[in-house]
């Protein structure tokens, strides 16, 4: 009786154990289905976005500068919302930014906006802001009707920035400077202009069950050979085509493309493991990463020695797309592998250049640590001469591709790893 007893108890305990068991499970699971739930369906999602750099003499802005003077610039988004808001950098500041009033428009095309569709921007219920030196600042929501694919104007009422400007050289757009007050002004065209952003960020929309992609590369993801307001990039034609398809209208494009930019070491800007959390992690909504980064770390392996750097080995670029895929997949991001385009006949065509670019390239395709592999190198190669880009697709110093080019790259991305 009494071992009966004993047995009893453990039953119980046993009984108990269970129950318990089956409650944290149940848990566990309703929070995890909450978790993809926020992932999958955020209210929240970026639509526009730019990499911040620091500016220098080469994208200076024309007359009349920013002392006291309005900038017009226009972005692309790719999904459209009822809601926005706009967020605005001072990255690279080594002072406070102050922004006297801000407004957005619907563009009309170059410096022109649609008059009846401008409204002011807010920041915490005041219509201007100061942003501390290395800070960013998002505008208040405001109900705004963004088409998706269409273009946005941003309108700044500036004084006189920091020294250290935050901008993007490589906009493929241009802004518009004009004296004084000019935020709502209906066509500011005339005024002087120039291909490079300044101070914007990033443009965020309400729409519910989307996501973004990030696109995290160099020069050919930022557009170099593209057409200036041509829209053109290999990020915007995905962005095109993913509205085309019914099945994934609610996937939004993230160009964090920078010129000459490095996945182990800083060039025009920092380096892609050094932007990694801001450009990709921080981003709003962002589901899925594209990762099409390395060959400035090849081409420049020549040129280590006076930069007082250690070349970039194959071994060394696997470590750092490594670094990246477990970082992202840290914050249930998927990672898309991207193979480097061909670049015989350029300034970078070396032979042992050639050879890290096959090797790392064969790694992408073959090592399996990416979730999914698009080989933008198989679409744009001359079959006839692997090495080098077909001659349609070449921009002409055969190491960026032009429109066709990256209409070609785009058209190589299955859409079925956005659904």
């Amino acid at each position: 009786m009494r071992s009966m007893g004993i047995s009893l108890v453990g039953m119980k305990w046993v009984k108990q154990f269970i129950f318990v068991c089956l409650c944290c499970g149940i848990l566990s699971a309703s929070a995890w289905a909450k978790h993809e739930q926020k992932i999958s369906g955020s209210d929240w999602v970026s639509t526009w976005a730019s990499s911040p750099q620091l500016g220098d003499a080469k994208n200076a802005p024309p007359e009349p500068g920013f002392h006291d003077s309005t900038i017009r610039q226009v972005v692309h988004v790719s999904i459209g919302g009822k809601q926005i808001r706009v967020r605005f950098s001072n990255e690279f500041g080594t002072a406070p930014l102050t922004i006297a009033s801000a407004h957005i428009a619907v563009s009309a095309g170059h410096g022109a906006i649609r008059a009846e569709s401008d409204k002011a921007l807010a920041f915490h219920g005041m219509p201007s802001v100061t942003i501390p030196a290395g800070a960013l600042i998002i505008s208040d929501p405001l109900d705004f009707d963004l088409a998706p694919l269409s273009d946005l104007a941003i309108s700044m009422h500036m004084n006189d920035p920091p020294d250290s400007v935050t901008t993007h050289p490589g906009s493929r757009q241009n802004s518009y400077f004009q004296a004084g007050n000019s935020v709502s002004a209906a066509d500011i065209s005339s005024a002087p202009h120039v291909d490079h952003w300044y101070f914007i960020n990033g443009v965020d929309v309400v729409a519910k069950n989307s996501n973004a992609v990030v696109t995290l590369g160099d020069s050919i993801t930022d557009g170099r050979g593209s057409t200036t307001d041509g829209n053109d990039r290999w990020p915007d034609d995905l962005a095109r085509r993913l509205q085309s398809d019914k099945h994934t209208t609610n996937v939004a494009v993230l160009n964090h493309g920078i010129g000459g930019n490095r996945l182990l070491h800083d060039g025009l800007g920092p380096n892609a493991l050094a932007r990694f959390d801001r450009d990709v992690l921080s981003q709003t909504g962002v589901r899925w990463l594209i990762v099409f980064e390395g060959i400035n770390d090849i081409g420049t392996r020549a040129m280590a020695t006076q930069r007082h750097e250690q070349p970039a080995s194959a071994e060394d670029m696997v470590a750092a797309y490594q670094q990246i895929i477990d970082r992202a997949h840290s914050h249930h991001i998927r990672v898309y592998g991207a193979t480097m385009t061909a670049f015989g006949g350029s300034f970078y065509d070396k032979p042992d250049t050639q050879e890290v670019w096959a090797k790392v390239n064969n790694w992408i395709r073959t090592s399996g640590k990416f979730d999914a592999v698009i080989d933008f190198d198989a679409a744009t190669h001359d079959p006839q001469n692997p090495s080098h880009l077909l001659a349609a697709d070449d921009s002409g110093d055969h190491l960026h591709l032009n429109s066709p080019g990256y209409k070609s790259m785009a058209g190589a991305i299955d859409l079925k790893l956005f659904q």
